[in-house]
């Protein structure tokens, strides 16, 4: 990101605020934490078992089905514009790659996202990921290349006994659309909280952004390791691609007990 992106970011993350008709419900009380920006987002998603998925997950959440089936995300984007509310961007720590393995799920009547990984080079994110918002966050090798209009995908990170891997290409391969409500599409991308654990809690963490407009992808994958033990991937993912969106993210609330 440019010096004059950095100067802007703070505008545009501030300014989704103003539209909120498309949220499932309102705002949280109280002020939002920090802003993002997230860049050229690949949504590869596969169905998986919602059994299977269920034994990795508290018991409090519910595992989302969509076609009769829960549905697994691997998600590398470039993460821009990463500040704290009431401060600038910084160059160089504000900007990294990140790669999100994640399947959906609800509590207490709202639908939201559940990361299994998040990885990035970025040992400011890794630690702010774990200690602010209780994520399991790894520090990794992540990159993300454009070679005109493709993007290369490569992540690494080796954890316990096994390897876990991402090397893709992938470009877009239709016009952009808003994903409509009842639809696969909408039922995978338009997730406004994301939940998370420790020993003995449960948490939602808010989040706010302008809804997602995104496109078909073409997407060779080389080797993906990514998703956790237990869970098989078969056949080709369906991917889709989306441009830049600008986030603002709230402190995290406890929801109840483990």
């Amino acid at each position: 990101m440019s010096a004059l992106e950095l100067l802007r970011a703070p505008a545009r993350q501030s300014s989704a605020l103003t539209e909120t008709a498309h949220r499932p419900w309102p705002l949280p009380s109280g002020s939002w934490l920090t802003g993002q920006t997230w860049e050229d987002v690949l949504f590869a998603h596969w169905p998986v078992e919602a059994y299977a998925v269920r034994r990795l997950l508290p018991p409090q959440l519910t595992v989302d089905e969509h076609d009769g089936s829960a549905w697994l995300g691997v998600t590398p984007f470039e993460l821009t514009g990463f500040r704290l509310r009431g401060t600038l961007p910084l160059p160089v720590v504000s900007s990294f790659p990140v790669m999100n393995v994640r399947t959906y799920v609800t509590a207490e009547g709202k639908p939201g996202t559940w990361l299994f990984s998040l990885d990035t080079p970025s040992l400011v994110a890794v630690e702010a990921a774990r200690r602010v918002f209780k994520l399991p966050a790894f520090q990794a090798r992540v990159s993300l290349e454009h070679d005109a209009a493709r993007i290369e995908c490569s992540a690494a990170r080796r954890e316990g006994m096994r390897p876990f891997v991402f090397e893709a290409e992938y470009d877009g391969a239709g016009d952009p659309f808003a994903p409509e409500p009842g639809t696969l599409e909408h039922f995978l991308t338009e997730r406004y909280c994301v939940y998370t654990a420790d020993a003995s809690r449960i948490f939602r963490t808010e989040i706010h952004r302008l809804p997602w407009h995104i496109r078909p992808a073409e997407a060779s994958i080389d080797l993906n390791t990514m998703p956790p033990d237990g869970l098989e991937l078969q056949g080709e993912p369906l991917c889709h691609l989306a441009g830049r969106q600008d986030v603002v993210i709230w402190p995290l609330e406890r929801i109840s007990r483990r």
